[in-house]
């Protein structure tokens, strides 16, 4: 997930509001297991590591990145619903539920903030089960097929997306 840092991010140029972007991420089920399951699928890098640099790419971005993993649907929306009023922003790989949780997808509405999905395999070229996301459509966009990249292309849009979201405020607070 090595890439360059724009002149403005390497200077620590504070975002449109002058204040880092807080951005959630959360890990579904499986994913602990980065690295060791199915690496022809999913990769060898581990989630420790996809989790390092996406601290690493933050700080570089100005972005304050929290990360969060769990196999427990429950333990996922209780994550989201945190998130409200603090979180800016959310990247989630649901993994498994994905395709399945009508839960996940009512905690992300219920926070109201964008949502980024990203996944480390391609669904799209995988069992026909996997074409489905409970949340595609409300996310503001999808990333997959990347392997660990996908997640620094996450972050990237993160940025954007809030970064115009704050500029669309300034604007509006001005008239």
């Amino acid at each position: 997930m090595r890439t360059k840092a724009s002149p403005q991010a390497r200077s620590g140029a504070r975002d449109i509001a002058g204040r880092p972007i807080a951005v959630l991420v959360v890990h579904g089920p499986n994913l602990n297991l980065l690295g060791e399951r199915e690496p022809e699928v999913y990769g060898r890098t581990r989630l420790a590591d996809i989790d390092r640099e996406l601290q690493r790419r933050g700080r570089e971005m100005n972005l304050e990145v929290e990360t969060f993993q769990s196999n427990s649907e429950g333990a996922i929306v209780d994550r989201i619903q945190q998130a409200r009023n603090k979180s800016e922003i959310l990247i989630i790989n649901p993994g498994a539920y994905t395709h399945t949780s009508v839960a996940i997808r009512d905690a992300i509405l219920a926070v109201a903030i964008p949502v980024i999905e990203v996944h480390l395999s391609n669904v799209y070229k995988r069992e026909p089960f996997r074409h489905h996301s409970t949340i595609a459509d409300i996310a503001h966009g999808r990333i997959m097929g990347f392997g660990a990249e996908s997640y620094d292309l996450a972050l990237q849009a993160a940025r954007t997306i809030v970064e115009a979201a704050r500029a669309e405020t300034s604007r509006a607070g001005r008239t």
